[in-house]
């Protein structure tokens, strides 16, 4: 497989989404893209003694950050790990970053709350799960669905577009400003969807009858299409619900399903070669308090968020090699949807992006740029050195998990419109 190795810093080797919290100590913590908290900022790229200096002065505050993954021990905790060392070492250690693994502050339901009255600081939330309250956010999700479908290349291309789109869309922000909440990242595609069943499910009679449960309004749209019956269902429901056949499959991320033993239980991994189901939409948020921290660490904590998609790209893309080495092992297949099956996705897809227009959650234009977006960022990622190297079916055997994706994470935020959103 053709990847850039970046040489690796510490801080960025490993990881999966980032997130942060803000929880003031010797002081209140706060900030935003605004400034509010006041005090001298540094450009993007400053070398460190020039921010050394700049924030000797200022007093050391703890974040609160909560972030998607369970624990400490779990393949997702790059999520949180690499972030918090990303900022504490531009900090110089004046900003401490205090990890609350496993939702135990706020839950992906009170999350939002939470960050808008400063029980956490920062948190990767899923607005996704609330198309009622996000609903320019949950659009673009349902427009992800014409994205590569691919468990490496097409991770990095798609979350690329989504989060650079995001920030292009003033509808799409103004529903996190509105309530309270700061966006560090918009919209976090995260991994791609996959179905796991107990059953293989490639041939469209096999969807027909399907009890399959799914994580959108989109998702619900494209499996009914399909012929199965969709389930909203907790994701921590799920495993039971397959030992006892209450659903038959779950559409979901690989890398929650190998985390959570889904395999045991439904090992049979269908995929599609061509085209790609919608995506929930995740982000990375900031509440209230940071729009009072100083300038200087509303800034380190904006570029460490970004920079931070190293390790959160190669937590879901590690994952998905994982989960497709998982299936194999508990004796499933792994096989591409037939074609017929695959060409519905594609065509309901495009459907479901039509009707996000025609309801006025996203404009004709912005499916324009998402789909010059896509092309411009496969470009760009083939030119890093981020190539697939065979078929979905073989990833576990082709893929490096050597792979650095700190150029990656890099090129995205020099190049991308997050930087036009850096607090100043």
């Amino acid at each position: 497989m053709k990847t850039r190795r970046a040489q690796t810093t510490g801080a960025l080797a490993a990881g999966a989404a980032l997130t942060l919290a803000l929880s003031a100590c010797a002081g209140s913590a706060g900030g935003g893209g605004g400034g509010e908290g006041g005090g001298d900022g540094f450009a993007y790229g400053a070398d460190q003694s020039e921010v050394d200096e700049l924030i000797k002065d200022l007093d050391p505050v703890t974040i609160k950050y909560q972030p998607s993954s369970a624990s400490a021990q779990s393949v997702m905790a790059p999520t949180g790990t690499v972030f918090k060392e990303l900022v504490e070492e531009r900090s110089g250690g004046k900003i401490t970053v205090d990890i609350v693994w496993g939702q135990a502050i706020a839950s992906y339901a009170e999350v939002h709350d939470a960050l808008a009255d400063g029980r956490v600081d920062v948190a990767y939330t899923l607005p996704g799960y609330f198309p009622d309250e996000f609903p320019v956010i949950d659009a673009i999700g349902t427009a992800m669905a014409d994205q590569p479908a691919s468990p490496f290349s097409g991770e990095l291309v798609t979350n690329a577009v989504g989060s650079d789109i995001a920030w292009q869309i003033p509808e799409a922000i103004e529903e996190y400003e509105s309530k309270g909440l700061v966006p560090l990242t918009p919209f976090a595609a995260s991994g791609g969807y996959y179905n796991v069943c107990a059953e293989p499910t490639s041939s469209a009679d096999d969807w027909k009858g399907r009890q399959i449960r799914i994580a959108s309004q989109a998702q619900a749209a494209q499996v009914t299409k399909l012929g199965g019956s969709p389930v909203s269902l907790p994701y921590p429901e799920t495993y039971e619900a397959l030992q006892r056949g209450t659903v038959d499959c779950t559409l979901g991320q690989l890398v929650p399903s190998a985390e959570s033993g889904i395999f045991d239980v439904a090992p049979n991994l269908g995929y599609t070669t061509d085209h790609s189901f919608s995506r929930t939409a995740g982000a990375y948020l900031a509440g209230q308090t940071f729009t009072e921290l100083p300038l200087a660490y509303q800034q380190i904590i904006f570029d460490s968020n970004a920079l931070a998609a190293s390790g959160g790209m190669k937590a879901v893309i590690d994952g998905n090699a994982d989960a497709i080495s998982q299936a194999k092992a508990a004796g499933g297949e792994v096989e591409p949807f037939d074609d017929d099956v695959q060409d519905n996705v594609g065509e309901y897809s495009q459907e479901l992006i039509k009707q996000a227009v025609t309801d006025g959650k996203l404009s004709q234009e912005n499916v324009n740029a998402i789909a010059e977006a896509t092309k411009r960022q496969q470009r760009a990622i083939e030119d890093l050195g981020y190539v697939d190297d065979g078929e979905t079916g073989d990833f576990d055997e082709w893929y490096d998990k050597d792979t650095d994706y700190t150029e990656f994470a890099k090129h995205n935020y020099e190049n991308g419109r997050a930087m036009e959103h850096r607090p100043s």
